[in-house]
């Protein structure tokens, strides 16, 4: 995750050198402070210790991982300091960070529900489920399974894959034997194109592939080239090249200015770092932890044409899914 990561904290720093070129939010600068944990729960309970204390953090941004966001949720609760914006954070994790964390991306049962129902809207009925090998993976596996469940219908198979991709071909093999019509992937980075190379090669060359947001689209593409034809991928924000939104535009503009990739990655922090400003303005001058919790509980607004409302019973602000296809050269068609 360390390379997407670093694209959507530039997203999102595009936004923050926005506000303060203008003076800042209420005449303070947002100072976005970045460590490492290696997705290691221990070491991300340490950083976020070190944030709070030798940084002196007063909110958390966009912190990365399920297994370190559940660790960190102890630290969050008793800090006081609310978490906004996880990325690749599971529904089960969510849960954990309670009232300490806002998630802005829709959950990945949301994911599940609108790829089964595209997929059985186009009659497609034999969907197989390709997940990484961990407990992330095994939780995307049960939540497809529940949203064909509600279809009446089961997964023709799963098949669980390292992150190494060093089962791919094993993984490909047994979905070209499943006679899928489409695969369902929670693959990140190079993995999700090695198996979709694995089941062309086993015989599966007329399987689609959708994938769920983590699944980059430009990476897979550049692996499996002409297959690249049978790829969707569920994208949890909106289109980035749209003309039509003035927001969009004004990221674009942002980032081609900076010099940052435009593209589903570094929008997604564009736009969580646009929620985290208007979250700040909202607590207006007088800067305290809990008031910084009651404007993101109070929290209903427009970003770039999706709605994000935190007045409800959950943590998660955005429901908004929209399909897109890749094509070869790693573009994305709505």
């Amino acid at each position: 995750l360390g390379a997407p990561i670093r694209v959507v904290l530039a997203g999102a720093q595009l936004a923050f050198d926005a506000v303060n070129a203008q003076g800042g939010v209420n005449g303070r600068k947002v100072k976005m402070v970045s460590l490492d944990d290696d997705l290691s729960p221990d070491k991300a309970v340490a950083n976020y210790e070190r944030l709070l204390g030798e940084h002196r953090a007063f909110a958390f941004f966009c912190c990365v991982g399920s297994a370190t966001t559940a660790a960190a949720a102890k630290v969050l609760t008793q800090s006081g300091a609310p978490m906004v914006a996880g990325y690749a954070v599971s529904d089960s994790a969510r849960d954990k960070a309670g009232g300490a964390a806002y998630f802005v991306r829709a959950t990945f049962a949301r994911e599940a529900q609108a790829l089964v129902q595209h997929l059985t809207t186009i009659g497609v009925s034999r969907i197989a489920v390709a997940a990484l090998d961990n407990p992330g993976g095994a939780e995307v596996v049960k939540l497809v399974e529940a949203a064909l469940a509600a279809h009446q219908l089961q997964a023709v198979t799963s098949v669980a894959v390292k992150g190494d991709a060093s089962n791919a071909a094993a993984a490909g093999k047994t979905l070209a034997d499943s006679k899928a019509q489409a695969v369902i992937m929670y693959l990140g980075g190079t993995v999700g194109g090695e198996v979709m190379k694995a089941t062309a090669a086993a015989g599966g060359r007329s399987t689609m592939f959708y994938g769920m947001s983590i699944v980059p689209g430009d990476v897979t593409a550049k692996l499996v080239g002409n297959q690249t034809s049978g790829l969707a991928i569920s994208q949890v924000v909106p289109y980035a090249w749209s003309d039509a939104d003035a927001q969009t535009r004004e990221y674009r503009h942002l980032a081609e200015r900076s010099q940052v990739p435009v593209g589903y990655l570094s929008f997604e922090g564009y736009l969580n770092a646009l929620v985290m400003v208007e979250a700040l303005k909202r607590t207006g001058r007088e800067l305290t932890r809990p008031r910084l919790h009651a404007a993101l509980k109070a929290m209903r607004l427009r970003v770039a044409g999706m709605d994000v409302d935190f007045t409800g019973a959950g943590n998660t602000g955005s429901r908004f899914i929209e399909m897109v296809r890749v094509t070869q050269d790693g573009k994305f068609l709505r």
